[in-house]
């Protein structure tokens, strides 16, 4: 900062702001371009973020209260920077900003431009840039709203005196609502009735559609974003998903934004509360008892399975459980780290799991981040049927050792024991055979499909991007689609073989420590693709940095770095400060090359100043 400021401010590093560069131009600003040079004089929220990302969810909703309460001098832009294939589709990211209400600018990013210039390693990144166009902070994952929050406050002091700072309304132009009587539904569950309940996910409703699978007969919810009890006009839900039938009749619903399971009542409407506090679950957090005392994170969807509730906790990569009986809430497989890894089931990986199926002997699952289906077993074994890993996805018939999938959310039982497999992105419904171990193709042409039910010798399909459920006969052969593979398109970072220094980036916000009150307040696990990738310098940690030493016989492959921090509030008069937890999941493709760097910087909260850029 310079001398002549007017007030006094923390000393920050300042690099100049890249501009903002995307393909897919500019949505939610009446079709309006802009540039940097435009924002001058507000404060500028970049939000990295893909829509397959449930941490990139949790992010948009945690930024939701900055936004309104500092409307005036903040702008919010979302920088949408795809994964999957079907994410760099501009159409798909027209279609994600309004399912998740995203209330401000988005520039959609097909090429990742914008990410490349600001050196992102990571969905979710934030970066903050102040009035005068300099980047002040860069922060990884999710938890950090409150340290952005204060940041602000002080960026605000500092601007308004130097004179700075510009206050006006911001450049958001909502989109025209479209009249369809649903948007963007999640799941379905046929009811014994022979009605169709669905989740009306971007209206924060359930409805219950008659047997033709289109006329509405009741709506169930207020409509707005909320967390309430009561009839059906007054509850309230928030981007409600998976729904379940349990033996009384009742319904249990994954209410994922709001971190909680509900119950309705089919025959009165009454919606109550079953698990969840209505906040998000965070490492540290107790993983079982009461389930209205636990907190939940995300759960997507809901299936009945050896007599309880199982839920696909996709906010934490895990499976639990809610047993209706004793009313409680218990982790049931899965470590809370991302990705693909079979075997015991508090072993095992899961990578946001968001469709269940369940039959007599298995529970399916659809693990969309790492484009699998897998199943448990009545022991408790997680099983792979198809997928490799986070970075391999297509559409790919055939041996299910080879077959690939995009991003899939949902899984159906069929009658023959094989199961169908919503396969969202690739815009298809696949089938996998257990018997013959083959991957086939039932239908195409779907719209982002996120769910089917089966209704007589029909199928039902959630066709969550057409606003509609889609009804086809369950086809005798399989449709015949042209291979297509593809890897998640980031380009590799080169690091030289043998030693290299991972240093996770963390600083602790304006006006808070980290909390060593129980011990060490920082976590880091690190693992690789392929295993042997990694000669040292494998798994769990206290310290942000260590030393890895990388086999230089092999020549590329991914490292997969988990990074956990606490902080509290820094006033010794408050005996009960108020903490937070930052953390984030990364997996950095690299390869191997002589003269490639030797230091990893990963910016967890802060700004990596030994690197000297963005």
């Amino acid at each position: 900062m310079s001398d002549t400021s007017p007030a006094p401010t923390p000393h920050r590093a300042r690099v100049r702001a890249p501009e903002l560069i995307g393909e897919g131009g500019w949505l939610n600003t009446g079709d309006k371009q802009y540039t940097l040079a435009d924002l001058r004089g507000r404060i500028v929220i970049l939000d990295f973020w893909t829509f397959c990302c449930i941490n990139c969810l949790h992010v948009l909703d945690e930024l939701r209260e900055l936004e309104e309460s500092h409307r005036d001098t903040v702008v919010i832009i979302g920088v949408h920077s795809p994964k999957f294939v079907h994410e760099a589709e501009h159409q798909a990211v027209v279609d994600a900003v309004e399912r998740y209400g995203v209330e401000h600018p988005v520039l959609d990013d097909p090429q990742l431009a914008t990410w490349k210039q600001y050196a992102v390693r990571a969905w979710p990144t934030l970066v903050v840039i102040d009035p005068e166009g300099y980047v002040v902070a860069q922060h990884a994952g999710e938890g950090h709203a409150h340290a952005i929050a204060r940041l602000v406050e002080e960026l605000e002091a500092e601007h308004e005196a130097k004179g700075t700072l510009r206050r006006g309304d911001g450049p958001y132009v909502p989109p025209e609502p479209e009249p369809t009587a649903l948007r963007f539904p999640g799941k379905a569950l046929r009811l014994p009735s022979g009605t169709f309940l669905v989740s009306d996910t971007t209206r924060h409703q359930l409805v219950e559609l008659a047997e033709d699978a289109e006329t509405v007969l009741r709506r169930i919810g207020s409509g707005e974003r909320g967390f309430a009890d009561g009839p059906a006009a007054e509850a309230a839900f928030s981007e409600p998903q998976g729904l379940a039938l349990l033996e009384d009749g009742s319904v249990v619903v994954a209410d994922t934004v709001n971190h909680a399971l509900r119950r309705l009542d089919p025959a009165t409407g009454e919606v109550t509360t079953l698990a969840g506090t209505g906040r998000q679950w965070w490492q540290g957090s107790p993983t079982s008892g009461p389930a209205r005392e636990i907190d939940l994170s995300s759960p997507w969807d809901v299936a009945v399975f050896g007599g309880k509730v199982w839920i696909a906790m996709a906010g934490v990569h895990q499976l639990w459980t809610y047993d209706p009986v004793g009313g409680t809430v218990a982790v049931a497989a899965g470590t809370t780290n991302e990705g693909l890894v079979d075997g015991p089931a508090a072993e095992a990986w899961f990578a946001q799991p968001s469709g269940l199926a369940a039959t007599a002997d298995r529970l399916w699952l659809a693990d969309s981040e790492t484009s699998a289906l897998r199943w448990v077993d009545l022991d408790g074994h997680v099983h792979t049927a198809v997928g490799t890993g986070l970075f391999d996805f297509g559409h790919r018939d055939g041996a299910a050792a080879q077959a690939l999938l995009q991003h899939p959310l949902g899984v159906t039982a069929l009658p023959d024991g094989s199961v169908a497999v919503s396969d969202t992105y690739n815009h298809a419904l696949r089938r996998y055979d257990p018997a013959t171990g083959e991957v086939t193709t039932l239908a195409t042409d779907l719209r982002e499909p996120s769910d089917a039910v089966l209704a007589g010798d029909d199928i039902v399909v959630v066709e969550s991007a057409r606003h509609r459920l889609t009804r086809l006969r369950l086809p005798e052969e399989a449709v015949r689609v042209e291979s297509v593979a593809h890897r998640t398109r980031r380009a590799a970072t080169e690091v030289a073989p043998g030693r290299l220094r991972l240093d996770v980036i963390f600083q602790a916000p304006s006006g808070q420590k980290l909390d060593l009150r129980y011990g060490p307040s920082t976590r880091l696990l690190v693992s690789s693709t392929p295993p042997e990738l990694l000669l040292k310098g494998e798994g769990p940690d206290t310290d942000l940095s260590r030393d890895l030493e990388l086999n230089p016989a092999v020549t590329e492959g991914v490292l997969h770095v988990s990074a956990m921090a606490a902080s509290c509030d820094d006033d010794p008069a408050n005996e009960y400060p108020a903490c937070h937890v930052h953390q984030q999941d990364w997996g950095v493709p690299v390869r191997l090359a002589e003269g490639g760097a030797d230091r990893l910087p990963l910016v967890l909260a802060g700004m990596d100043e030994a690197a000297g850029e963005v």
